[in-house]
């Protein structure tokens, strides 16, 4: 019997690589390359523990790679990079997301006879924004604003430096969603609302400016064509990936509190410079951290729009989903199981694990919390996932991509 094409997924146990890892695993031998085994191992997907700053351990995983499974990858995806919220350079993003990407290239192209396809996870932050109304195609001008993205350019670079001649797939991906949310900054809008929280109402420049989504089901599919079109596709090609429609921040928040309360949230327009020293003096005269940072507020109000056509010509792939259709299940999870959905979304469950009196009645309320209790934060940094999705909060939208 012929053996199934082998998938080298990187951070194969994050929120985004675990998807694409049951995905693919239905047809193909799926092997995770993850600094950490998953929480729950998926049926037909092996995991080989691996870290991309060291380039033994990056040899060595590659090895046991082609002795388990052989010397030809059909594909190889990489999703893992670092990530943090400070806004700051940290030299991690050049270690792991920068030169882990070329260790890892080096090694596939030493270690293995055949690589046949290389997949990278960018973020559609590469570019510079644009106005509403005027999508972006990928050749629309490179210009990121803050380290992550920044560091994805690089690694870009590395690719098109290090690829030789393994064929190279460049995904520019909005923010990611599912049902239960799970993207981080429309998290915090929505539970800043469902808090009441002071801040839930203001926005930093113009909040007619949005930003597109991608659905994670999407996501896979498009992925999951790449891979099925390998040997078909140009030997480099860059795809913008995300819904066509890009849902301002004043359409979010008055969709969240009419799917919270019955009616629209309000939102005020503030200065930037007053809502950057707001955030200043949260963060570093009252040494509270905030979720909003003041860089943040820079690119808060920065407006991307897509034009997938490229993806649909060679995918023959359009986004199925909408994230105001989908929307509303989000809520209707919150609703039924606060803690619960807080816990997925990485924010603090005891902020609502006991209902408390509201400040404010609405006849068809829900009882919730008015505590100023800080959210969870959350982790600063990943090496080994994707879990840079869909960031959109009361004060910035501040990135989309894996």
């Amino acid at each position: 019997m012929r053996s199934r094409p082998v998938i080298l997924i990187t951070g194969s146990s994050g929120f985004i690589g675990s998807a694409i890892a049951a995905r693919l695993a239905e047809r193909h031998q799926v092997v995770g390359l993850d600094s950490e085994n998953p929480k729950k191992p998926l049926p037909g997907v092996a995991t080989i523990r691996v870290d991309l700053t060291s380039d033994q351990n990056v040899h060595d995983a590659l090895a046991q790679v082609r002795q388990r499974f052989g010397a030809r990858i059909a594909s190889i995806i990489h999703l893992a990079a670092y990530y943090d919220l400070s806004g700051e350079p940290d030299p991690k993003y050049q270690v792991v997301t920068v030169e882990g990407t070329r260790r890892l290239l080096r090694g596939l192209r030493e270690g293995f006879d055949a690589i046949e396809q290389f997949v990278f996870a960018s973020t559609l932050l590469v570019h510079a924004p644009t106005e509403p109304g005027r999508p972006i195609t990928e050749d629309w001008p490179i210009d990121p604003k803050w380290p992550y993205p920044q560091s994805k350019v690089k690694a870009e670079q590395v690719i098109r430096a290090e690829r030789g001649p393994i064929p190279a797939m460049i995904l520019r991906a909005a923010g990611v969603y599912d049902e239960r949310c799970r993207a981080a900054f429309l998290a915090q809008q929505i539970a800043r609302i469902y808090e009441r929280q002071p801040t839930s109402y203001l926005f930093a420049g113009d909040p007619s400016h949005g930003q597109p989504y991608l659905h994670l089901q999407d996501l896979t599919d498009a992925v999951e064509r790449v891979v099925d079109r390998r040997g078909k596709l140009p030997m480099e090609i860059a795809l913008l990936l995300g819904e066509t429609e890009a849902p301002s921040y004043e359409t979010l928040q008055k969709r969240i509190g009419e799917l919270l309360y019955g009616e629209p949230w309000p939102v005020l327009s503030l200065p930037k410079p007053i809502v950057k020293a707001g955030a200043w003096v949260q963060d570093e005269v009252l040494a509270h951290d905030p979720f909003i940072r003041p860089w943040m507020v820079e690119i808060a109000d920065d407006h991307y729009e897509l034009d997938v056509s490229r993806a649909r010509i060679f995918l023959e792939w359009s986004p199925r989903h909408s994230l105001l259709a989908t929307l509303p299940i989000m809520i209707e999870g919150l609703k039924a199981d606060p803690p619960g959905w807080y816990k997925d979304n990485k924010l603090n469950p005891a902020v609502v694990a006991a209902p408390i009196r509201s400040c404010r009645k609405r006849s068809n309320a829900n009882p919730i919390p008015t505590t100023q209790q800080s959210r969870q934060p959350m982790p600063k940094s990943s090496a080994s996932t994707e879990e840079c999705s869909g960031l959109t909060s009361p004060m910035s939208r501040s990135d989309s991509g894996l």
